[in-house]
């Protein structure tokens, strides 16, 4: 039964005279199971939809074989966590989101192209790009505060990812990320060494210095080695001048038991003693 023919049948049983009779009215069942189930229906039919497309109030949403959420400059400290599933979509720079976790693209699945450009990102959590690594397209980074990235962080990603202009310090797990990620070939060159463990490298291009053979792993393994020497060589001095301290210690107090027991009376002398006091009484 459609909706209208519902309502036709609800205007058709209302009887014409507030005084007739069964026999000579209809009279309106009070639940049509038939009615009550079509209504349902579109009741969730309209929280469904209202649910895929509902748009953030801080952001513009449009729909272009997909829904494009417009976040631009918002003042947004945080991604906002309604946006709608079937994002294809979303622009998120110039706002001054600090964080990228893991659960922020979680139920994103249609998103294809994601732009966090000119924002305050720090730190970036394992996985955070693993939901949408799929089907994206682009990712922009670029102008925030990253120093480093997780190993994990670009996981399974096949879209190319500009992370120029940000303060990077080169160093072993930096190099690891990026033997494993596709970055953009037009801002490849913007990506530089604002500290390094050598300093020799600050400021040079991060994918210049790899490509001249620099193995920043190689440093850090070095260095560790280093500590480690060095570790190991306080905690025998260490132990060293706790055998001395002991021994001296032992020696001293072996001195100083000799030097009593030499001012003890002798045996000899106090047996004499004794006797003559026997003697007396």
């Amino acid at each position: 039964m459609s909706f209208l023919d519902c309502v036709m049948s609800h205007q058709n049983l209302q009887p014409e005279h507030p005084l007739m009779g069964a026999s000579q009215g209809c009279r309106l069942p009070m639940k049509p199971p038939s009615c009550s189930l079509f209504f349902v229906g579109i009741l969730w039919l309209l929280a469904t939809i209202v649910t895929a497309y509902s748009c953030p109030t801080t952001c513009h949403c449009t729909d272009r074989n997909g829904v494009v959420v417009q976040c631009t400059s918002r003042n947004l400290e945080m991604i906002p966590p309604d946006l709608p599933k079937d994002t294809v979509v979303l622009l998120l720079s110039s706002n001054h989101i600090r964080h990228v976790t893991k659960e922020a693209f979680a139920d994103l699945h249609h998103l294809k192209e994601l732009d966090l450009s000119h924002n305050a990102i720090e730190t970036v959590e394992a996985g955070a790009f693993q939901a949408i690594s799929e089907g994206l397209r682009s990712l922009d980074l670029s102008n925030n505060h990253l120093t480093s990235l997780p190993k994990d962080a670009f996981a399974k990603l096949h879209a190319p990812v500009r992370l120029s202009h940000n303060p990077w310090h080169c160093e072993c797990s930096l190099q690891e990320v990026l033997r494993e990620l596709r970055l953009d070939p037009e801002t490849v060159n913007e990506v530089s060494c604002h500290t390094s463990v050598q300093d020799e490298y600050v400021g040079q291009t991060v994918i210049q210095v790899l490509d001249s053979g620099i193995n920043f792993c190689n440093f850090h393994h070095k260095t560790t080695d280093v500590a480690m020497f060095v570790a190991m060589f306080c905690w025998f001095s260490m132990v060293t001048a706790y055998v001395i301290y002991y021994v001296k210690h032992n020696q001293e107090e072996a001195r100083r038991h000799m030097e009593y027991l030499k001012s003890l009376p002798s045996t000899s002398y106090i047996s004499k003693d004794y006797d003559t006091a026997s003697s007396v009484f």
